[in-house]
């Protein structure tokens, strides 16, 4: 009875033993394999790192002229030296950065290689190693309509208002730069909207270094601008339910409402609440830009303009941008602030008076009104 007993329970041992052979073997060659996948990917990263890192093109190095902005942050100078060949990976740029805590960027017109490793771009960013002085100044403000910018250019150099019109709305000029700038889509080809670059012209100072710039080295100057503060902002906007050129358009409204950067957030706030509401925006800019009249106020006859930039005949964000918006109405056009208002009021001063009703809003219009038309009166005057 013993040996008969036995017998199996040694079977079941040498069972077991086997099975745990096994089991350690397939421990052992996954661990070997994860050691080897791990020794693989660290050599591939630091080789990854060694080449971003390194020169774009030592052997046969080029010059390359590049404008740092006041006021540009990594993101953007990343995205500028990218743009231009310098570095292989403008994000890595910037987390290489703030890796080895650098900062005191100096802004201006240098003269980089693309034999130079991202450290020696760094340092040199950073001692201003600035070319000379720019031949060429000018700032386009905030809000402006695209022809009010054309006036500004001509007014700066020796092109004619007409010739900087005309490139503007060139519609074969303007379908290579579609093909250029990741942000203009075929939105902007609507033949219903009246510029196709409004509000893609980044409103700031510009420098050049030629006396009298081309009017495309100009004209593009300005996109990679706007290009560079959409890159920046290219998390909220993936986020956002609508596209770059709703959201410009969004943040036109705002530049030509809002004066105060505070207000900018709480009616973007309000344009969210009307929009998710199926409400029409009723914004009186977009009227003025509908009749390509700049006014003060809209009377109750203009209102009825039939156009689809018109927010007080159509529901939903207009057909496009009615001005250029900058950076703080664009980040506010993204980033809209809590509120229970559905209704504003800017007056004549800047105040911009909030509320949740329509008999609430009514009395501050009837209250405020008088306000622009005696501001237009005097302007007149």
């Amino acid at each position: 009875m013993s040996n008969s007993n036995e017998k199996p329970r040694n079977e079941l041992y040498e069972e077991r033993v086997s099975q745990a052979r096994t089991v350690r073997k397939i421990v052992f060659f996954c661990v070997m394999g994860l050691l080897i996948l791990g020794i693989i990917f660290v050599f591939s990263a630091y080789f990854y790192m060694k080449n971003t890192l390194g020169p774009v093109d030592q052997e046969n190095p080029e010059e390359v002229q590049v404008t740092i902005p006041i006021g540009s942050t990594a993101n953007q100078i990343g995205t500028i030296l990218e743009a231009e060949g310098l570095v292989k990976n403008g994000t890595l740029f910037r987390y290489y950065v703030r890796y080895k805590n650098e900062s005191g960027f100096q802004a201006g017109d240098y003269k980089l290689s693309t034999a130079m490793t991202m450290d020696e771009l760094i340092a040199a960013l950073k001692e201003g190693r600035i070319l000379q002085d720019p031949e060429l100044v000018f700032t386009v403000p905030e809000g402006r309509w695209l022809p009010d910018v054309a006036k500004i250019i001509a007014r700066e150099t020796n092109h004619s208002e007409e010739e900087v019109m005309d490139l503007l709305t060139d519609r074969d000029y303007i379908e290579t730069l579609i093909n250029q700038y990741s942000m203009l889509t075929d939105d902007i080809l609507n033949e219903d909207i009246h510029y196709a670059l409004e509000g893609y012209l980044f409103p700031a100072r510009y420098d050049f270094m030629e006396k009298q710039p081309t009017i495309e080295t100009i004209v593009e100057e300005m996109l990679k601008r706007t290009q560079a503060v959409l890159t920046e902002f290219a998390s909220e906007i993936e986020d956002s339910e609508y596209s770059i050129h709703e959201i410009l358009t969004l943040a036109s409204i705002i530049e030509r409402e809002a004066q105060k950067s505070e207000d900018r957030y709480t009616i973007s706030g309000v344009l969210y609440n009307r929009l998710e509401k199926d409400m029409m925006l009723q914004v009186d800019p977009t009227v003025s830009y509908a009749l390509r009249e700049h006014r003060y106020m809209t009377s109750y006859a203009d209102l009825n303009v039939d156009s689809p930039y018109n927010t007080y005949r159509y529901r939903g964000i207009p057909i496009g941008p009615i001005a250029n918006p900058g950076k703080d109405s664009i980040r506010a056009a993204l980033n809209p602030e809590e509120t229970s208002a559905i209704y504003f009021y800017a007056r004549f001063g800047g105040e911009v008076i909030y509320n949740e009703t329509y008999e609430e809003h009514n009395r501050a219009v009837q209250q405020y009104r008088q306000e622009w038309v005696d501001g237009q009166s005097s302007d007149e005057e």
